[in-house]
């Protein structure tokens, strides 16, 4: 089952959205209830804790419904410290997720802020032995990627000749003011790259990771334009794959549905289904 748009957001386990998103009294094993409301999740603890444990990878197993898709990043010591020279522990990354399989997303490739042109081989080399079967996706962050010369045409190309999906990062909403003294946002200008935004597909699964605002207001305006590409490429027949943080991400359940239903009102999307606390207010 594929759906037309997958939406989530950068992980399932927040305790700022107990009451909201979960129940008050919320469980330990919140993927499902997750699951019953987003399509998708970035799955980022793989990058910082590495593989999983196979009775962790078990149990989500048992929790997502097939529609589900995980978008998982690879390991950060594959990434960042080995630099891609030894893909076989990409290959181990990858065979761990095997209960998974059938519900993986583009699997991630974030790429370190000085990845640049003269390690392309280096990638060239991973993509060239990717499982066929598994979708993958790269993030790079290297400016000179973003200057429209040689190096971003070559990455593109190999982008393209292999199918892999190149990561748009949105950082506009989130470096759009100043912080003044609020302390998430703060935090998201020192850690997101404040990088120029290159909307293009590479593959058939473009991935939107967008970085919201304390402002919903901001964050609307900048989304506005993402609204007729996403039903562009869905009439395409691409699968894209929405991704949606705020500066400290209390409000991320919120805003997606937002931004989800501005998009439901151009494209053909099944509605989302209720938050926990709009169940538990039905009731009475």
């Amino acid at each position: 089952m594929t759906l037309p748009l997958y939406v989530g957001l950068p992980m399932w386990a927040n305790q700022d959205w107990q009451g909201s998103l979960y129940p008050r009294q919320a469980k330990t094993e919140l993927l499902s209830d997750y699951a019953a409301v987003f399509s998708s999740v970035e799955g980022n603890t793989t990058f910082y804790s590495g593989t999983p444990k196979s009775e962790v990878i078990d149990a989500w197993a048992r929790q997502a419904p097939p529609h589900f898709r995980f978008c998982f990043k690879l390991p950060g010591h594959i990434t960042h410290d080995q630099r891609l020279t030894q893909p076989g522990d990409a290959w181990a990354f990858l065979d761990a997720l095997t209960p998974l399989h059938d519900r993986l997303g583009p699997t991630m490739v974030q790429l370190p802020r000085d990845f640049g042109p003269a390690e392309l081989p280096r990638l060239e080399a991973l993509l060239a032995q990717w499982p066929a079967h598994l979708p993958c996706a790269v993030e790079v962050r290297h400016p000179v990627f973003f200057h429209k010369g040689d190096a971003e045409r070559a990455l593109n190309r190999l982008l393209i000749t292999y199918s892999v999906n190149r990561v748009m990062l949105d950082v506009r909403p989130v470096f759009s003011t100043p912080h003044e003294g609020h302390a998430g946002l703060a935090h998201a200008q020192q850690e997101k790259p404040k990088l120029p935004l290159h909307v293009l597909s590479t593959g058939q699964q473009p991935i939107i990771r967008f970085i919201g605002h304390i402002d919903k207001a901001i964050n609307t305006r900048y989304f506005t334009p993402w609204i007729e590409q996403l039903s562009l490429w869905i009439k395409q027949g691409k699968t894209p794959f929405l991704f949606v943080h705020t500066a400290d991400n209390r409000e991320s359940p919120q805003m997606a549905r937002h931004l989800y239903r501005l998009v439901q009102a151009r494209a053909a999307l099944a509605d989302l289904a209720p938050f926990a606390d709009e169940k538990q207010s039905q009731l009475f």
